[in-house]
């Protein structure tokens, strides 16, 4: 079976210039483009098309890049450290993010990036599946009831996906 990232066009934008390199090493088998500020992210966007991105969320505005790859269709996944927060989860999956992967798990992103390119090729929306795989890492950072605050958010995103 061929590895469905292979030779996948990636875009990769954070601030970090260690972050950067580390996602390239870890996508090798992807052609994967880098920018670490919000303008050069609009420029690759603007040039290139590209299977999914992977976006930071603090220092280069991804939540507006975020919104430019849903609005062009796609595949995102938010990345974060510094906004590791039930509101920042909550917000993503409201903007459309497929994935919401703390930086802590930055080694296992061709894992995340392969569940949603497989999810889109059969037809899914695969943030649902995947905010599932991670709520036990959610549920270890954030604390006992962290979902009590949006209860109804949360619950109707466990009914969506149940039905999904």
């Amino acid at each position: 079976m061929k590895n469905i990232l292979e030779n996948k066009k990636i875009l990769v934008v954070d601030d970090e210039p260690d972050i950067l390199e580390t996602l390239e090493e870890l996508l090798y088998m992807c052609q994967v483009d880098t920018a670490s500020t919000f303008e050069d992210a609009l420029r690759l966007l603007k040039h290139n098309l590209y299977d999914a991105a992977v976006l930071d969320i603090m220092g280069v505005r991804g939540y507006d890049l975020l919104k430019v790859t849903h609005k062009i269709h796609i595949p995102s996944l938010m990345l974060t450290a510094h906004a590791l927060t039930p509101d920042n989860l909550k917000l993503s999956i409201e903007k459309g993010a497929d994935a919401y992967v703390p930086k802590d798990k930055l080694a296992d992103i061709p894992i995340y990036v392969s569940d949603v390119l497989t999810a889109k090729e059969q037809g899914g929306r695969p943030g649902f599946e995947l905010f599932s795989l991670l709520k036990p890492i959610f549920d270890r950072l954030f604390g006992d009831g962290w979902r009590k605050k949006d209860k109804d958010f949360w619950d109707e995103f466990e009914k969506k996906r149940d039905h999904f």
